[in-house]
């Protein structure tokens, strides 16, 4: 496995913003942890803020990280998104021209869902319950021409590798590309035949990159990658971002699982070693942290216990042990994926 990486979001501003506490000097000093520590050689860094994006992307590649970069306007349709994603590639060529081979800008991600006009709705969720019951061979065509107009007009302002981060389940048309990045999370669902679902991208000829795949920190049945939004009192969370008021609630879990970072661990560094096999040639973890999800002694509370990140993030400003300087603490999966990125 040539690439070895994981996912930084600084902030997806949809109804929350993925990255409260963004500082540029906290992102410098993550990525060098990503970077000697966690023994990554690569980094996932999105968000919707180009001005943030560049800021990462410029302290990742300073310390000797690949950027795999993927700037996300999710919700709009897609001339507003073509729009953004090519102003994002002209700020993305001004740093390949200082680390020539060391950027690669995807072009979108999951767009049939997160992106209007593939399919019908003006809601994710509707979005994503029309793309199951429209003829899929409609629905990709429609993908697939936009995929073509934005690579197209990417490759005017950006002159270096180009990718977009898939779903399993959407028929790319690569030819656009030069990489094939896809979110493949293993879960129950689909545990026979997770390697086989992969198996049509290896014979395209080009690198494959897989570009999402996590689990929570539960040692519960992993049903899919969306199990955790049933978990979490997605109302409390949503609450308890909001100024002042959200200072008196508390976000929540419905129900509230086993937490088991053994099992996390575990789970991930099996699914790593599946990938490496079938010769995949990089991965990208989800994620190196949320803090939307953080940590709380009382169970009820720990909304950790359904996210995805290798490290569990602190509010109030207690700080961590390992990394007194840093809000958070890795998790046995930190330990665990650097060990495996270092011997392997």
């Amino acid at each position: 496995m040539n690439l070895k990486g994981v996912n930084y979001n600084v902030g997806n501003e949809t109804v929350d913003d993925w990255r409260p506490d963004y500082n540029p000097k906290t992102v410098k000093r993550e990525l060098q942890i990503i970077k000697n520590d966690l023994h990554c050689n690569i980094v996932g860094i999105s968000g919707r803020s180009i001005t943030r994006l560049e800021t990462a992307a410029r302290a990742a590649l300073d310390q000797g990280l690949m950027v795999w970069l993927m700037p996300y306007l999710w919700g709009k349709n897609p001339k507003a998104t073509l729009n953004y994603t090519v102003k994002a590639a002209k700020m993305a060529q001004s740093l390949l021209e200082k680390w020539p081979g060391q950027l690669i800008f995807s072009a979108g991600a999951e767009l049939t869902i997160f992106m209007r006009g593939v399919v019908k709705g003006n809601r994710l969720m509707t979005r994503l319950r029309n793309a199951f019951s429209m003829d899929p061979t409609l629905r990709n065509r429609s993908l697939n021409e936009y995929l073509y107009r934005v690579s197209s007009e990417v490759r005017k302002v950006f002159h270096g590798k180009i990718s977009y981060n898939s779903l399993i389940w959407e028929n790319v048309d690569w030819k656009s590309f030069d990489y094939i990045g896809i979110d493949h999370y293993w879960s129950e669902k689909i545990k026979g035949r997770y390697l086989d679902m992969l198996k049509p991208h290896l014979s395209y000829g080009k690198p494959v990159m897989i570009t999402g795949f996590g689990f929570p920190t539960t040692n519960a049945p992993f049903v899919s990658a969306s199990s955790w939004l049933k978990n979490i009192n997605t109302l409390s969370q949503v609450l308890h971002q909001l100024p002042i008021m959200g200072r008196f609630i508390k976000a929540k879990l419905n129900k509230v699982n086993e937490r088991d970072e053994s099992c996390q661990a575990r789970r991930l560094i099996d699914t790593i070693k599946m990938l490496d096999g079938a010769g995949v040639y990089g991965v990208l973890i989800d994620t190196f942290i949320f803090p939307l999800s953080p940590y709380s002694d009382n169970p009820k509370y720990d909304v950790d216990r359904e996210s995805e990140s290798l490290v569990k993030y602190y509010e109030g400003g207690r700080h961590g042990i390992t990394y007194p300087d840093m809000t958070w603490e890795p998790k046995e999966s930190f330990k665990a994926v650097a060990d495996y990125y270092l011997n392997h």
